[in-house]
Formats: C-alpha cells, sequence, structure tokens
C-alpha cells in the first residue's frame, strides 16, 4: 500500500504546501514543526570515476610508500589502501580535499581499466562549483591516465537540522527493502540480519548497505567535535543568518545539529539515470560526470527519501518525512555568487576543540620538563610566550579553569613525573 502524507495546515488552520502543522488522517494526532530548524542540504561527497591506462611515471610515485611527492603541481601524501577500497594506491592532499586512488584490484595495470576514481571531501565540494570541480577532476585524471574516459559518479547527500531527534522506536517504523540496519553508540557497534530490532537508542542509524542505496542519521554536533571540525560546519550553518537575520531557518548554536545523510553507489546513480527521462529532450540523464548530473540532485534526494520511508503508522508518513521531501532542496556553489560573494574565514575555537591534542602535548611537554630539570613556574612562564597559548588557555577556559588553574595542573603533573619516573629517566 502506498503510504499517504499528513495533512499540512498554515497557522491559520488552512492547508498549504507549505505549513508546518500536520494532522494525520484518521486519528487528527497534530505535529507541529514550526521549530524544526532546514539548514542546509549539500553534497557531502563526491567520488568520480575514471577509465584509462595509467601513465607510467604515475606508478613510480608509489615506489615509496608514505612520503611526500609531487603530482600534478601540488603536493601528495603517497601510500598504499587496503583491498577493500578495490585500488591498491593513493595520493592524498587534505587541503585541498582531494584523494586519488590509483590502479584497480581487479584490472591488469598495462590494460585499459576502471584503475581512477577520485574522492572529493565537503569543503572543496563546497568552494567550487559543479563545472569548475569538475575541470579540477578531469586535470588530476589526465595526469593519472591516457585513453581517459569518465565512468560514473556517485554522491552523499546530507540535510543538517536542528528541532528534530530521532524517535526511540526509529528502527522499527523505517520501511525500507535493505535487511541490513546498523546502530552505533558511540563505544560499540551492533549489526543485525534484519532492522526488526534495535537496543537503546543510539548516536548512529544506518540502514541499507554500501553497495547499494544508504541512509544514514547521526548526531552532526557530536561527530563534528569528535573529528575537530564542528568549527568548519558552525561557518556553514551560520551563512544563512547573513542573507536574513530572521530566517527561521538560521543556526541555533544552543541546540545539537542532526543529519540525514542519503549514501549512493555509483551503480545506484546508474540505475537512477536509467529510468529518468529529461523532460526538456527526451533523453536519459547523464551521469557520468558530477557536473553534468549536479542538476538532477534535488530528484535524487527526492527518490532517497522514497526508497527508506518513515512511517508514523502503516501506511502514513511521519510528519518529519513529509517535511524533508517536499520542502528540502540541494543547495550547490554558484560560479556567480561564489564570484560576488566574500566568505569570512572561520577560526578555531575551544568550543569546536576536542582538546586532545592539548592533553598529549601538555603530557610530552611535562616529561621533556622533568628531564632538564625545569620548575614548574619556568616552565609555565614559557608556555604562555609560545604562539599556541591562547589555544591552551582557551581549551581550560571552556572547562572553566583560569591560568592560575593550569599552572597548579603542570605543577601536579611534574610532581607525578618525578616521584613515580624519577626527576631525569
Amino acid at each position: 500500500m502506498k503510504a499517504k502524507d499528513q495533512i499540512r495546515l498554515n497557522v491559520d488552520g488552512f492547508e498549504s504546501p507549505t505549513g508546518r502543522l500536520f494532522v494525520e488522517r484518521g486519528n487528527a494526532k497534530i505535529t507541529d514543526l514550526s521549530k524544526v530548524r532546514l539548514l542546509r542540504c549539500g553534497v557531502d561527497t563526491v567520488r568520480q570515476l575514471y577509465r584509462g591506462m595509467i601513465r607510467p611515471e604515475v606508478m613510480a610515485l608509489f615506489e615509496t610508500p608514505g612520503v611526500m611527492v609531487d603530482f600534478a603541481d601540488q603536493r601528495w601524501h603517497s601510500g598504499r589502501v587496503g583491498r577493500d577500497s578495490g585500488y591498491q594506491y593513493k595520493l592524498q592532499n587534505a587541503d585541498l580535499g582531494i584523494i586519488l586512488l590509483v590502479k584497480n584490484f581487479n584490472a591488469k595495470l598495462d590494460n585499459i581499466g576502471p584503475h581512477l576514481k577520485i574522492e572529493v571531501s565537503p569543503h572543496a565540494i563546497d568552494a567550487l562549483s559543479p563545472e569548475r570541480l569538475q575541470e579540477h577532476l578531469d586535470h588530476y585524471a589526465d595526469a593519472v591516465l591516457s585513453h581517459l574516459e569518465i565512468n560514473q559518479c556517485a554522491v552523499h547527500l546530507a540535510l543538517d537540522l536542528q528541532g528534530w531527534t530521532p524517535p526511540a522506536d526509529l528502527v522499527a517504523r523505517m520501511h525500507c527493502k535493505a535487511r541490513t540496519h546498523r546502530d552505533i553508540s558511540g563505544i560499540s557497534e551492533v549489526s543485525w540480519a534484519t532492522k526488526s530490532s534495535v537496543y537503546g537508542r543510539g548516536e548512529t542509524s544506518m540502514f541499507g548497505s554500501a553497495g547499494g542505496v544508504q541512509l544514514a542519521i547521526y548526531n552532526k554536533t557530536e561527530q563534528a567535535r569528535a573529528t575537530d571540525k564542528l568549527d568548519y560546519w558552525e561557518s556553514v550553518w551560520k551563512r544563512r543568518d547573513s542573507f536574513d537575520a530572521d530566517d527561521p531557518n538560521n543556526y541555533d548554536p544552543e541546540q545539537d545539529v542532526w543529519r540525514v545523510e542519503l549514501r549512493y553507489h555509483h551503480s545506484i546513480i546508474q540505475q537512477f539515470a536509467s529510468g529518468s527521462i529529461d523532460v526538456r529532450t527526451g533523453e536519459a540523464i547523464d551521469t557520468r560526470s558530477f557536473a553534468a548530473f549536479s542538476g538532477h540532485l534535488d530528484g535524487l534526494w527526492r527518490y532517497g527519501l522514497g526508497q527508506f520511508k518513515l512511517l508514523a503508522r502503516p501506511g502514513h508518513f511521519e510528519a518529519i518525512w513529509t517535511l524533508i521531501r517536499d520542502d528540502v532542496r540541494v543547495d550547490l556553489p554558484v560560479d556567480s555568487l561564489l564570484d560576488q560573494t566574500e566568505y569570512k574565514r572561520y577560526y578555531k575555537t575551544s568550543r569546536g576543540f576536542s582538546g586532545k591534542n592539548v592533553e598529549l602535548f601538555l603530557g610530552n611537554f611535562v616529561s621533556l620538563l622533568a628531564r632538564e630539570r625545569v620548575g614548574a613556574k619556568k616552565a609555565f612562564s614559557t608556555l604562555k610566550q609560545w604562539d599556541c597559548w591562547p589555544v591552551i588557555r582557551d581549551h581550560y577556559a571552556a572547562k572553566e579553569k583560569t591560568e592560575r588553574d593550569i599552572y597548579r595542573h603542570i605543577k601536579d603533573l611534574l610532581e607525578e613525573r618525578q616521584v613515580r619516573w624519577g626527576r631525569a629517566v
């Protein structure tokens, strides 16, 4: 049975395609989603595949894995990768946001084959229009392969929102064909052959397999903080504020952000294209390159939410699912806006910093101080003159600790180091 949407009403009680009041058919239960903030829906990952023959000079870059190399006018870190990736080698430049995966495991080196996959990170996607990004990818691909041919692309689409959290019975109410569900609670991972049960409520739920369409719902604030990327994502979420300070969808730093992410394998993108027709030309849509496919991402988003259906009860959509399916559009950088917009640089803050590096540094710092027989007062004075002192100070300030507390902490660490291990050991 095809699931039905709830009736949408505006604040005056009239039916409206943009209303945030939802009335469930049959029992008149009302759901108010007026406090939900749809911060941003964008492309989180691009994977562009290419066919061709690997140029002989490229393989020389991997003769000594784990070193820095020059390639295509950029510096890269070369290395080997696990067999699960399908490729043998990689060139990575995290500053560019580009990883080149080279030499397919299932194709011979001296034959034309699917020997290159380029993975693009969110900040690189966000900085370039699809057309410009494609030019960059094609440039790197041409440097890796001769007889170059664009093969296919894969994408992850991610919606970030506030004012909504997944229900405790998410698994029971998620209707999909996928037989795999994973619930990750942060310290453990449990997998089931079916999606029929879940213990507690984890920070992450995933449905489907990596080789098809996969849905992930997780706390993006916690994930970004754990990977020390919260400052970057907050800078993205705050952009809407600069256009309209009164927009009800503006970011609230006091609330956690949850992410609904659809991950498409390249084979699914191809199937989607084969069954979709461009209404202007009557031809099947082109999905081989990201630039060609980027105009159809809104359709791909709605298609994914049709594959995974969050139901309020059998045959009836949950209100949030109707909202994010109908009201969300995939944001893409546009050349004209990129040229006209002056984006402010974001800075690392104690709020978005896990502090792990500070704690590790202080531990090593104290060990060296003990070895050199340096006292706590001199050590603290030297630390305050270091360029990174503001980061350390802000980290402890977020824990409500003063500079005096930091001094005492160093003094205590020094004393423990000397008593337990000896001053010069």
